[in-house]
């Protein structure tokens, strides 16, 4: 065997190696649960891992090598899992694409990632319809069955596809720590998506640090419940199969199907956005439901209002509710709000760091600020993004000072606990006063009937902006403006509180359920403008 060749499966770090690894130690153990129609399917280490060398080995007959671009336009789906971690096993960057952004931008990260093999799961088929002009000549279509619908005739089927290739391992290519596992692109609110690209290292740290800070047991049965094109659930899933545990796959949420999915697979860790843990709690069956298999409640994107929270760690009390953060930029976790300061500090808080992250706070001279002061947040560690592809500039930029920089404004506490402040970009400038966007949120939420909100400063001739609130109401209550205003005097300063309130019937959102303000800012830019 060629030297090099032989050094490299000594010592390598390659994400594919985790599902090598627990074939070989729990062949029969299962990997991926996953309902289909009526009956659930479950896939074992063993099939997970011979699958994966068959794509790999498919792949390769379609002409694809070591550093070529693998898309996945698709939702949860075992399919996905394999492809995924398929893909690092060959060396090939796979490249999860969020099937809710609009067509223009899927097409440019296509066509910008230079994808040369492109999977799409079933559902997404009218989507394909609306994309293929765009596509680059000779990209090849691989379909996943998901739900049964009729095949395009220029799509091969996923199992069709990989059919017949050896089940063998793959052991002849080089993977270096540092190589590229993924591109994931950013949502892209301000301008065309930025491409992340993400090591195998950097993901292979991350799902161990996931296993200690979330305390996930071994075997652990979680929810791949969030969409696996995002950071969050990847690590969160990652970490899961890591240890030999199960991931239990959804397409989306619907509060009943996960009730009845916690009982039937013992789910013992969740990771959910807080209006899914809210609807839950909401349910009529939650408390015929037998909860008391679920041991970690994770929660991300958003803050968790205060009755919420409390609310879900009475419900679900078995279980240890933390907050998980990151960004795409680099790789979550990079803090963890743990389960003993949940109920006892008030505020959007994002706890300590990681064990593999430095965390700090930073002024715009690259000044290290001391415990108290309010700037931006910022990192180090090996989960951190290699770049962003082909853009040196937005590269040097998020790295100034030799930190990554998130773009979050925070402090710590006199406990070391890091304070959430806002996004640099939601800062509201009023009147000379800086109103943390995400303050007036969470009093806002915390009033029974308030299903979601957002809170955006827009242009005012006067003061500059003008703090103004959008918001859902919940199920059958009756809310008003004045009322939304009287919540807000009580609890806020008179410069916090909203100059007007929008009663809506739904919010701007991602499809992983993050706000999407700058929409709103721009329908609304002229709400103040003179008359």
């Amino acid at each position: 065997m060629d030297t090099e060749l032989s050094r490299n499966l000594i010592q390598r770090v390659c994400v594919g190696d985790m599902i090598r690894r627990r074939a070989s130690a729990m062949p029969n153990a299962t990997a991926v649960a996953e309902k289909r129609n009526d009956a659930v399917l479950y896939c074992t280490y063993k099939a997970l891992n011979e699958q994966m060398n068959q794509f790999v080995y498919a792949a390769r007959k379609a002409g694809l090598k070591k550093g070529d671009r693998v898309g996945i336009l698709g939702l949860n789906s075992t399919e996905y899992i394999t492809v995924l971690f398929g893909c690092a096993k060959g060396g090939i960057v796979a490249v999860p694409i969020n099937p809710g952004l609009n067509p223009a931008d899927i097409v440019y990260i296509i066509n910008h990632a230079k994808i040369k093999l492109l999977l799409v799961d079933d559902m997404l088929f009218r989507l394909l319809e609306a994309i293929k002009g765009g596509l680059p000549a000779g990209i090849k279509i691989i379909a996943i069955p998901a739900t049964g619908q009729p095949l395009p005739t220029d799509t091969t089927r996923f199992a069709d596809f990989i059919g017949g290739f050896p089940t063998t391992e793959v052991e002849d290519v080089i993977i270096e720590d540092r190589d590229a596992f993924e591109i994931l692109y950013t949502s892209g609110t301000t301008a065309k998506p930025k491409g992340v690209v993400v090591s195998h290292l950097s993901v292979f740290i991350a799902s161990l640090s996931t296993i200690i800070e979330f305390r996930l047991p071994p075997c652990v049965t979680s929810t791949l419940l969030l969409p696996i094109f995002h950071c969050a659930q990847q690590t969160m899933t990652m970490g899961t199969l890591h240890i030999g545990g199960t991931a239990v796959v959804f397409r989306g949420f619907d509060s009943t199907q996960m009730l009845e999915t916690i009982e039937r697979e013992a789910i013992e860790a969740m990771l959910c956005l807080p209006q899914m843990y809210r609807a839950l709690l909401d349910h009529p069956r939650i408390g015929t439901t037998n909860l008391a298999s679920v041991k970690v409640c994770c929660y991300a994107m958003t803050p968790m209002d205060q009755r919420t929270l409390e609310n879900a760690i009475r419900v679900f009390s078995k279980a240890e509710f933390m907050l998980g953060t990151g960004q795409t930029e680099f790789f979550p976790s990079t803090n963890t709000f743990r389960n003993a300061w949940q109920l006892t500090k008030k505020g959007n808080y994002w706890g300590e760091s990681a064990l593999t992250v430095d965390t700090a706070i930073m002024d715009n001279n690259g000044r290290l600020l001391p415990q108290g002061e309010v700037g931006e947040i910022v990192w180090r560690g090996p989960a951190a993004m290699a770049e962003y592809l082909d853009n040196p500039e937005a590269t040097a930029e998020s790295r100034q000072f030799g930190w990554h920089h998130s773009g979050d404004i925070g402090f710590f506490d006199e406990d070391g606990q890091l304070a959430f402040v806002d996004r640099k970009k939601d800062i509201i400038k009023t009147g000379g006063e800086n109103v943390p966007s995400i303050k007036v949120e969470r009093v806002i939420l915390a009033d029974p009937r308030v299903a979601s909100v957002a809170v955006v400063g827009l242009p005012h001739p006067r003061w500059i902006e003008c703090v103004t609130a959008f918001v859902v109401p919940a199920k059958d209550a009756v809310l008003t403006e004045e009322d939304i205003i009287d919540i807000c005097n009580r609890e806020l300063g008179r410069f916090e509180v909203p100059k007007k309130v929008l009663i809506v019937d739904e919010l701007p959102t991602t499809s992983t359920g993050k706000l999407r303000k700058n929409v709103l800012r721009d329908q609304h830019k002229s709400i103040y403008a003179p008359e």
